[in-house]
């Protein structure tokens, strides 16, 4: 009997590991993540469908090139998971063009917050109707304290002037920004899915933003051209493709392998963390004090999560 206690505790234990290890996983690819706003901003003259689509476009097909044999050895248990993976690359392709447009319209770091910082609750939702999972205590904390420094930053976060036309671009911000989110949400949850049925990361990524690359492509060719106009345009597409985009969801993949998609979502809420950061110091958007209360607010939540991460099933 003592054994069996003590074989328990110690499978805990590892359970336990390798979930803290997936949210160190997630915080590097959500510090990568932060970067992409302020990147896009040195482009204004590409279109936020164009950059979206390089970014996430180019970055899932190198996804797919890069564990292009991985997917071949597992392509029988994938085929077995075919709906999910369609929906999750549907929302591959939907997120990037809804996220880049928010930013444009309502600022990097609105957009930012508004996108990532709606989607614990999306996922929330998602992973309560879909796999029927209760949701713990601790997460709900952490995520109600995300939450209101998300709404901190979006809403008393910046000292921008309001006109009707600001404030029109606003909104549709937000909105886009809303749907961002809920993209966001949905792949995060399909891949975690596809891995929990036994698929590893490497080829449930690749597999995923593969599809959404060619899904994006007509996109890209349609209004890519600007960024062959010049060497900063390209170079700027490049680095969101190659960096927070590819290695980025490399490293996010690892991390879904060991946590919830909800608690995976709410730790990522560091990203607009760290592009309200960019925002003001490259940017020179101005943060008001209430801006950092919420970042202070958001990385109180995601301490919170990274005491006790919430295992994957």
């Amino acid at each position: 009997m003592r054994g069996r206690l003590l074989g328990g505790r110690q499978r805990s234990q590892i359970v336990t590991r390798r979930a803290q290890a997936g949210t160190l996983w997630v915080v590097a690819a959500s510090v990568l993540w932060g970067t992409t706003g302020a990147t896009a901003a040195q482009a204004p003259r590409v279109s936020p469908l164009a950059i979206g689509a390089a970014a996430m476009g180019v970055g899932g097909l190198l996804q797919a090139a890069a564990n292009a044999r991985e997917v071949r050895a597992y392509r029988v248990a994938l085929r077995a998971q075919r709906s999910t993976l369609g929906l999750a690359a549907l929302a591959v392709g939907v997120y990037p063009l809804a996220f880049y447009s928010s930013m444009r319209l309502a600022g990097v770091a609105i957009g930012t917050v508004v996108s990532i910082g709606s989607a614990p609750a999306a996922a929330a939702v998602i992973e309560r109707v879909a796999d029927l999972r209760p949701l713990s205590r601790r997460w709900a904390a952490g995520t109600a304290v995300g939450l209101l420094g998300v709404i901190a930053l979006a809403v008393w976060g910046t000292h921008a002037t309001a006109t009707a036309s600001t404030d029109t671009r606003r909104l549709w911000g937000v909105i886009l920004g809303v749907a961002a989110g809920v993209t966001y949400a949905c792949y995060s949850w399909g891949a975690a899915r596809v891995m929990r049925s036994g698929v590893p990361p490497g080829p449930t990524m690749g597999t995923i933003f593969g599809m959404g690359g060619v899904l994006l492509a007509p996109v890209l060719v349609a209004t890519g051209a600007p960024i062959l106009q010049s060497a900063r345009n390209l170079a700027a597409a490049s680095y969101m493709a190659a960096v927070p985009m590819f290695v980025g969801y490399v490293l996010f993949g690892r991390g879904l392998a060991s946590i919830s998609a909800s608690t995976a979502t709410t730790i990522s809420l560091l990203e607009p963390a760290v592009a309200t950061l960019l925002a003001t110091v490259v940017l020179h958007e101005q943060l008001a004090p209430a801006g950092w209360a919420g970042l202070v607010a958001i990385g109180f939540s995601v301490v919170i999560l990274a005491v006790a991460p919430k295992p994957a099933s």
